[in-house]
């Protein structure tokens, strides 16, 4: 069985990650790796505060305050600020690509196939992301 401190302190590590993704999150244009690695914190997160609330008693003050300083974090900074903007800038970048790739009916080199290849690749990854991103909005719709 694992001690109350090494919850804590699994739980201020996690934390304490999750910080940093949400602040470097504030950046626009944030690669697809970070938004994804970003999502999946915040719900490994959100999941160990579910598991933390069931077994903490009302004794471990500091870990209920770092849990309710974690959970204002993502609800007010990420849910309500950043989470939208994160949404609008896969959806422009998506219309980008795609235009992008309308344009271009025409004979080409083999570096711009292999360029536009790489984009088709780029707009798949955008449009996986963005269809991750949806879920992680209907969750917050229905939860």
């Amino acid at each position: 069985m694992t001690s109350n401190d090494e919850i804590s302190q699994m739980f201020n590590t996690e934390s304490e990650k999750l910080y940093n993704l949400i602040n470097n999150a504030t950046k626009i244009n944030l690669p697809i790796h970070e938004i994804i690695e970003t999502y999946y914190q915040i719900i490994n997160v959100s999941s160990m505060i579910t598991m933390l609330k069931e077994q903490i008693n009302s004794g471990n003050a500091s870990l209920l305050d770092k849990i309710h300083e974690t959970e204002k974090l993502v609800s007010e900074k990420f849910n309500s600020d950043i989470h939208p903007k994160i949404m609008d800038y896969l959806k422009i970048c998506i219309q980008q690509d795609t235009q992008s790739l309308q344009l271009g009916n025409r004979e080409k080199s083999k570096e711009e196939t292999e360029s536009e290849a790489k984009l088709f690749e780029e707009l798949r990854q955008k449009m996986s992301t963005k269809e991750f991103v949806e879920q992680y909005d209907q969750g917050l719709l229905n939860g």
